[in-house]
């Protein structure tokens, strides 16, 4: 890990932490009387908002801008740093925001004992426990929408188990580069599929009134200089790529907040960037939710404020950082002329209608127990259903446990002693309720498979110092798994994608002493497999969350058909990806600011491989299975249209081998010549379950007006999307590799 400053020193603590912080001056006596109408649960949201907003002082107003670390005064065995305080006399509860997004992370509950309170309470392994889950991007690697919304379930329903009303998730950022901190967080490197995913998580999150946060607009897409970069990206770019799952979000999912993030964009603090908050967000895509900012995001006063700004975070100063919406600098603002108490209604009234719209002033803050067990059961499924079976050379896996006598797990601490769910606090701080190792995992299989084989670790040095002593246990096993992969956090770029501390070797030697070797991958988002033709089998489980073992067990040996498909392209070569030069990628500086260029445009991802004839490793969509399918019949329904009507895509979908599995049918278009377009963009995709030798008809509608727009390219100069007129070729496969299935669509006005 490289060396940090103390500024980067402070931010572990604060910006990595997730959110929290503030004020507790609560003004004077609000002129209510006893009926508190804003109460009546009859009124809708924004009634209950105007009569809340005319019973309060100014001083109120301002106090409820920013948050209050201290103890929650509804838990008084809850010290948190996430929190907005309440007004009992005017019934506004505490507002508890907890980090995401792939589980309830560090969230506004440590002993008020703790010490080094308050900086202590922001990433602390004594925070409130939850179940932590697989990684964004193993969700987004399932395919499947109902994994996705299984996923918000889990993370809903504890935040109300844990008296939490706001969760920063999920995160729709794309991974442009593979080497980015945070991917893991994210749902790959397509708009469609992260808009997807997240637009059902999102829905699952508010089925239990808790307040959803899409984050971080926008482009927010590296961790290295995120705090002062500056990324520069053309408009058309930004809307047909960056923007898509943002406005998705929005659109279809009814996201009640949205936080804005560090990064300036062409030349604008997002804070402060008034075209995208307002214009856009607001503007274009009738957001009418309210913006949170990341931690120490926010870097002026009247200006985020007018920019649509509506809750600073944390509230915490701590030198050179420092919170903009202090009562002194609001009134300071208001005196000046620079804001109106109007801007200040309008800020809280936006977040008091979402508290209203999802109940949160209508139930207690009190916690209640979290179902470890079949929340646990959740998480496990998750996973198995999210794993990519990337190799499988003459179908050595699964391992019949029945026939085999002995298996030899083989790896580095990090990946083969311990659940991987990422590291070192931030975004994916969850703490566990519990932990399975993957050693207890094979043992859990084997037993429950009846088997009488032996399962053995050799946890080998991160020097290496010991290989030989795995090589001997994998030369003694009848099979062997090595379990390897890469480690992530929020506030750091990796430095490569290539294995660290010499993983390749341990793989290299322990595959030439048994042929008979899987590899388990725990990583990011992609790693480099420089040993890949000397492996007959690679698994890909993520960062597989507290049900690790028995997410690698149940798929080595049997118990379930892995079904995920790539959300990103893997890579043969170090630099083979789009954003590959200094200026692209971690910047350079300009005029004294770290500068970033998508000079890249449109192509990352698959559509980079695409345009410039890149063979990749794995293709983005890639993914086997222990059983065949068979694809066939594509019908495309109109043939002809004007390009404002759905068009249907069915295609039969049949499997062709000996045991149940899932397979993924994906849709992607090719637009017409002229349009200065990548070769082709998914569209859509639906994960089908069948049974041996059954067959079904799968359908995928495919609607010009949806918020994902998929036959659209953005139009800078009037500002909106159109829909250009010619032949489109319509492209259907199991891999973006692999599109043995195509027919035209004819668009015309």
């Amino acid at each position: 890990m490289r060396n940090r400053t103390i500024l980067s020193a402070v931010m572990a603590m604060f910006v990595a932490a997730g959110c929290g912080g503030g004020h507790d001056d609560n003004g004077g006596t609000p002129p209510v009387s006893n009926a508190r109408a804003w109460m009546n649960t009859s009124l809708p949201p924004q009634q209950r908002t105007a009569l809340l907003l005319a019973a309060m002082t100014p001083q109120q107003k301002i106090a409820q801008l920013t948050g209050t670390p201290g103890v929650v005064p509804e838990i008084p065995s809850c010290y948190g740093a996430r929190h907005i305080a309440g007004i009992p006399e005017l019934q506004i509860p505490t507002l508890r925001v907890t980090n995401g997004p792939v589980g309830v992370g560090q969230n506004d509950c440590v002993s008020p004992d703790l010490p080094g309170l308050p900086l202590s309470s922001l990433s602390s392994p004594a925070s409130a426990k939850a179940t932590a889950l697989p990684s964004g991007m193993a969700v987004a690697a399932s395919f499947d929408t109902a994994v996705a919304s299984q996923f918000g379930d889990v993370i809903g329903r504890e935040s109300r188990n844990l008296a939490l009303h706001v969760l920063e998730g999920p995160g729709m950022n794309l991974a442009r580069n593979p080497t980015l901190g945070r991917n893991f967080e994210y749902f790959g490197e397509d708009p469609i599929l992260s808009g997807t995913m997240g637009v059902a998580e999102i829905k699952a999150i508010q089925s239990h009134g808790v307040i959803a946060m899409a984050k971080h607009l926008v482009a927010n897409e590296q961790e290295t200089n995120r705090m002062t970069i500056n990324e520069n990206i053309d408009d058309k770019t930004l809307h047909e790529l960056y923007m898509v799952p943002f406005e998705m979000a929005v659109k279809d999912g009814g996201v009640a907040s949205v936080m804005c993030s560090y990064n300036s964009v062409n030349g604008a603090s997002m804070c402060e960037n008034k075209h995208i908050l307002t214009d856009v967000l607001r503007g274009q895509w009738g957001f009418t939710g309210y913006v949170q900012s990341d931690f120490f995001a926010a870097h002026s006063t009247a200006n985020t404020m007018l920019a649509g700004l509506d809750n600073e975070m944390p509230g915490i100063d701590v030198a050179p950082l420092t919170t903009w919406w202090t009562p002194a600098k609001i009134n300071a603002a208001l005196s000046a002329g620079q804001i109106a108490q109007s801007n200040i209604d309008t800020a809280l009234g936006r977040r008091y209608t979402q508290m209203f719209r999802l109940g949160i002033f209508d139930r207690p803050v009190t916690q209640t127990a979290i179902d470890q067990a079949g929340d646990g059961a959740i998480a496990r499924a998750i996973g198995e259903q999210s794993a990519v079976l990337l190799k499988n050379t003459n179908n050595l896996l699964p391992f019949d446990p029945k026939a085999i006598r002995s298996v030899a797990l083989i790896g580095q601490a990090a990946y083969a002693n311990k659940a991987v769910s990422g590291c070192c606090g931030g975004s994916s701080d969850v703490i566990p309720l519990y932990t399975v190792t993957p050693l207890e995992g094979v043992q859990s299989a084997l037993k429950q498979a009846g088997s009488a084989a032996s399962a053995s670790l050799t946890v080998v040095a991160d020097d290496n110092s010991n290989l030989a002593a795995a090589v001997n246990a994998a030369k003694q096993a009848d099979v062997v798994i090595v379990l390897a992969g890469t480690i992530a956090e929020e506030g750091a770029d990796r430095p490569s994608i290539e294995l660290s501390n010499n993983q390749d070797a341990i793989i290299a030697a322990v595959a030439a002493a048994n042929p008979r070797t899987a590899v388990v991958m725990k990583d990011n988002a992609s790693a480099l497999m420089p040993w890949i033709d000397q492996v007959p089998a690679v698994l890909e489980t993520w960062f597989p969350g507290q049900e690790d073992g028995n997410i690698m067990a149940n798929l080595v040996f049997g118990m379930t058909n892995p079904s995920g498909k790539l959300p990103v392209t893997f890579p043969k070569k170090a630099g083979d990806w789009p954003a590959n030069t200094p200026a692209q990628y971690p910047g350079v500086t300009v005029n004294g600011q770290p500068t970033v260029t998508y000079s890249e445009g449109l192509q990352i991802g698959y559509r980079w491989y695409d345009a410039q004839n890149v063979k990749p490793l794995f293709a983005f969509g890639h993914g086997l299975s222990y059983t065949s399918f068979r694809m066939s019949n594509l019908q495309v329904s109109p043939q002809s249209s004007d390009g404002t009507k759905p068009v249907t895509v069915s295609v039969d979908v049949e499997n062709s081998g000996k045991i149940a599995g899932a397979e993924v049918p994906q849709v992607y278009l090719s637009l017409p010549a002229g349009l200065g377009q990548p070769p082709k963009r998914l569209v859509g995709f639906q994960k089908v379950m069948l049974a041996p030798g059954e067959k079904k008809t799968v359908q995928i509608v495919i609607d010009p007006n949806a918020a994902s727009h998929p036959l659209g390219t953005w139009d800078t100069a009037s500002q909106q999307w159109k829909t250009a007129g010619g032949q489109y070729q319509v492209l259907v496969g199991d891999a973006s590799d692999n599109l043995s299935l195509n027919t035209g669509l004819s668009v015309g006005k």
